[in-house]
C-alpha cells in the first residue's frame, strides 16, 4: 500500500503512516494492514519490539478518514461506517494487548484516530511539535478508539474535561494526562530508532527522555476536578455558567463548539468505562454510539459543517443546557444483532 509502510528491519517490525499530504489519515485498509501485522510478528522470534512512526512533520495521525462515511451515511447505508469501526476497533485491541513492546514516535497531530494507533502503546514518546486530543464531539462523535479508556484512566476530572472541550495536549499536558509517556526532541529520534532496530532494547527510550517544557494541565487541575465532577452535562455547565472567571469563561467557549448530545454521552461513557478498566469495555461502549451516530445522532451534520461545507456552523438538535437523558440512553443501548459484531 502507499498509504502505510509496513515492513521488518533488524530487531523491530515497522508500521510507518506515509500519508503526509492527508495528515496521515486513518483508512479502512490502513487499519486492516496494521492488525494484520500485528497478528504476524506476535509470535515471531525476530522481532523484539514494534516502532510505529508517520512520515511529515505536521501530523502523526489527524484522525480517521471521515469523507466516505460521510458520502455512505448520507446515501442512507450506515452499514458502511459500522464495518469500519467494528474492524478499527479490533485493530485498537490488538495493539492494547500486543505482548511485545509498541514505541509510538507522536510529532504534530495526534487526534481520534490517531490516537487508537498511537496512544495504546507501552512507550508513547512526544515532542516539541506534539498536540494530542480527543475531538469527536466537534462533529458529533464520542470519543472512540479505547479513548473512553485513556479518558477513564487520567487523573482525577480530567477525563470529563478532555472529552468534552476536545482540548488540545501539548506534550508535557499528555504525559500528565497519561496519554503519552517520554518527552524526547525530535531531533533525537532518527538515533533513537537505529538504535531500537540494530538492539531491540526498548529500555534505549528510557535513556533517551528527557523533561519536558511546563504545560497547563496540572495547574487547571484543581478547577477541572470542582467543575467536572458531576454525574451528567447538565451538571457540569449549570455551576460553570454562574462563574465568573477565565477557566469558566474559556471552558463553556470550547465545550460551546461542540455537539451537546454527543458531550453528554461522552460523560457517561467514561463513568461506565471507568470501573470497568478495561479495552474491550470501552470499545463496548463506544461502538454503541458510533453505530447510531449517523442515523440517530448528529455525524452527518457535524461532518457537512467540518469538511464538506466548511461553515464551522452545525446545527444541533439540542442546547448545551437540555440534553434529555433518555436520548443519551437511546445512544447507548446495546448493540443491535443486525449490526457487524465485535468480534473479540
Amino acid at each position: 500500500m502507499t498509504d502505510i509502510d509496513i515492513r521488518i528491519e533488524g530487531r523491530a517490525g515497522r508500521i510507518t503512516l506515509t500519508r503526509p499530504q492527508a495528515l496521515n489519515a486513518l483508512t479502512w485498509e490502513m487499519c486492516l494492514e496494521i492488525e494484520k501485522a500485528l497478528g504476524a510478528w506476535a509470535e515471531d522470534g525476530a522481532v523484539a519490539l514494534v516502532i510505529i512512526d508517520a512520515e511529515g512533520e505536521r501530523a502523526f495521525c489527524s484522525g480517521g478518514d471521515i469523507a466516505e462515511m460521510y458520502a455512505t451515511a448520507k446515501a442512507g447505508d450506515f452499514d458502511y461506517g459500522r464495518r469500519f469501526w467494528s474492524d478499527e476497533y479490533r485493530m485498537n485491541r490488538a495493539l492494547f494487548h500486543f505482548p511485545k513492546p509498541v514505541i509510538t514516535f507522536l510529532q504534530g497531530f495526534t487526534m481520534g484516530g490517531g490516537v487508537g494507533v498511537g496512544c495504546h502503546g507501552s512507550h508513547r514518546i512526544v515532542c516539541e511539535s506534539s498536540q494530542i486530543a480527543m475531538p469527536e464531539c466537534g462533529i458529533g462523535l464520542v470519543p472512540d478508539v479505547g479513548g473512553s479508556l485513556l479518558l477513564a484512566r487520567a487523573r482525577g476530572r480530567l477525563g470529563e474535561y478532555l472529552g468534552t472541550t476536545a482540548t488540545r495536549m501539548d506534550a508535557a499536558d499528555a504525559i500528565y494526562a497519561e496519554f503519552a509517556d517520554f518527552y524526547i526532541p525530535e531531533a533525537h529520534w532518527p538515533s533513537l530508532k537505529q538504535a531500537l532496530i540494530e538492539t531491540g532494547d526498548w529500555e534505549a527510550v528510557d535513556r533517551s527522555a528527557q523533561t519536558p517544557p511546563a504545560g497547563t494541565l496540572a495547574r487547571l487541575q484543581p478547577h477541572i476536578d470542582r467543575y467536572f465532577g458531576g454525574e451528567s452535562l447538565t451538571d457540569i455547565v449549570g455551576p460553570l455558567t454562574f462563574v465568573d472567571s477565565a477557566f469558566a469563561t474559556e471552558t463553556l467557549k470550547k465545550m460551546g463548539r461542540n455537539d451537546p448530545l454527543a458531550m453528554a454521552a461522552t460523560i457517561e461513557m467514561i463513568h461506565r468505562v471507568r470501573p470497568f478498566d478495561s479495552i474491550e469495555k470501552a470499545l463496548e461502549t463506544e461502538y454503541r454510539y458510533t453505530g447510531r451516530s449517523a442515523e440517530n445522532g448528529s455525524f452527518i451534520e457535524g461532518i457537512r459543517a467540518a469538511i464538506i461545507d466548511k461553515d464551522r456552523s452545525p446545527n444541533w438538535p439540542h442546547t448545551i443546557e437540555s440534553v434529555p437523558a433518555v436520548e443519551v440512553s437511546k445512544m447507548l443501548m446495546p448493540i443491535p444483532n443486525d449490526w457487524p459484531q465485535l468480534t473479540f
